[in-house]
């Protein structure tokens, strides 16, 4: 291996723990069981649901079905993981537009 190798590879691990390290988490709105969908919509279908006091990461967002929740009405989804989405009408994000970048 040489220098140059390994010196790449130190660094994809520091930006990796970078980011682990920046991750945020935001809190689902107190008593509310939600549903996770497959897409940033209510026509996906359901994948899991989250329990009462959940507290989800966003990696990214998206424009989807519009939903009136707890925080509002809006028709921005929340990516929380791979394929797994929740509306941010019941996330706390205290922003009432984007707070992370769009997925593609």
């Amino acid at each position: 291996m040489s220098v140059g190798q390994g010196a790449e590879t130190g660094d994809e691990q520091e930006q990796e723990a970078v980011a682990t390290a920046a991750l945020r988490y935001y809190s689902v709105a107190p008593g509310v069981r939600l549903n996770v969908r497959s897409g940033p919509g209510t026509s996906y279908s359901t994948v899991r649901v989250l329990s009462e006091g959940a507290k989800v990461p966003i990696f990214c967002q998206s424009p989807g079905t519009t939903v009136s929740g707890y925080y509002g009405t809006t028709n921005i989804w929340d990516n929380i993981d791979d394929g797994q989405f929740v509306s941010d009408a019941y996330v706390y994000t205290g922003s009432d537009g984007y707070i992370a970048p769009r997925c593609s």
